[in-house]
């Protein structure tokens, strides 16, 4: 089968466009023939070696993945060949055949497309974890978002308003700020680290944000931190901007404020269970349209390098996604 490789670990000039195999699915896996595969943040740090989950070379990057399954490994119960599925495989997406944990393997409704489903696992999955399980935001607190035209910040708007949150988007471009408007947000910022603690305070009446929503990072952080509202949930997404930032603990005590970490591929391998609740949650929520997947851009299997070139210079709004066949 044809697939992208990673031979050298390094940036995606590296990615190599060749013949793989994979062989038939372990123990708790299953195989699947790949329709579409979704790009994430995450896949331009694992071909780098910089992932928390780093698999030996060579591999294939790319951790979610919409298709058919051809095949079950053993043990493996609920699933059978030719079931239409979502799957969360760390790695080995960028495929055309790809190997996914059947434990984050998730039955994908007739009515859903495998285009739609190719966007849903990774960033709504997080978005409903963080928001749901970790900052239990409830209706009519405001929500804000940085890096809000993004993978993520687009699901969040999306799932924030689904759950009666008021949304302050903010992004660096009035293009993006535009963008996110269109989804729905309600409150457009155009962020600088300099005026985030400023906004969040001024335009929530002095209170500040009540949740926070932090895939960004760097600069950003500790002063979107200062401007988070009293008994607020600052939620730890990930750090796009490319290094993780330091913030001084006396602030989370003079705010009574929480910091909390939000990591999907944790909380899926180890609460797996609930973790099929919330995407069967999202699934319904695509299926019925109360949330649209927001697909910037299809990128050929062979052209998967300028898909991860385009994640890293941060001109994704909405999710990129690879047409495997």
């Amino acid at each position: 089968m044809k697939a992208i490789l990673v031979k050298e670990l390094g940036g995606p000039e590296k990615l190599v466009y060749g013949d793989h195999e994979i062989g038939s699915p372990g123990a708790g896996r299953v195989k699947i023939e790949v329709k579409y595969a979704g790009v994430n943040f995450p896949d331009t740090l694992i071909i780098r070696g910089k992932y928390q989950f780093q698999p030996e070379l060579p591999f294939s990057p790319g951790g979610e993945v919409a298709g058919i399954i051809k095949e079950v490994g053993p043990g493996v119960e609920g699933f059978k060949p030719g079931d239409r599925v979502i799957s969360g495989t760390t790695s080995g997406a960028f495929a055309e055949e790809a190997e996914g944990f059947a434990f984050n393997t998730h039955h994908l409704p007739k009515e859903v497309s495998f285009q739609d489903g190719a966007t849903v696992l990774m960033t709504h999955g997080t978005v409903i974890h963080a928001l749901k399980d970790r900052a239990k935001l409830q209706k009519g607190e405001t929500l804000a978002i940085l890096g809000a035209s993004g993978g993520v910040g687009t699901a969040a708007i999306q799932l924030g308003k689904a759950m009666g949150a008021n949304i302050i988007a903010c992004a660096s471009t009035d293009e993006k700020l535009e963008f996110c408007k269109e989804l729905g947000a309600d409150i457009l910022h155009k962020y600088t680290p300099d005026n985030i603690k400023s906004a969040l305070k001024d335009l929530t009446g002095g209170k500040g944000a009540d949740v926070i929503f932090d895939a960004v990072g760097g600069d950003y952080s500790e002063q979107a931190f200062r401007g988070i509202a009293p008994m607020g949930r600052f939620l730890v997404v990930g750090f796009a901007s490319g290094y993780v930032p330091k913030i001084p603990l006396n602030l989370p005590l003079l705010k009574s404020a929480s910091i909390t970490g939000v990591f999907w591929g944790n909380f899926f391998r180890n609460f797996p269970e609930e973790n099929k609740t919330n995407i069967q949650e999202l699934l319904e929520m695509v299926k019925n349209r109360k949330i649209n997947p927001i697909v910037d851009e299809v990128f050929a299997l062979s052209d998967t390098r300028h898909a991860l070139e385009k994640i890293e210079r941060r001109q994704v709004k909405g999710k990129i996604i690879i047409q495997i066949s």
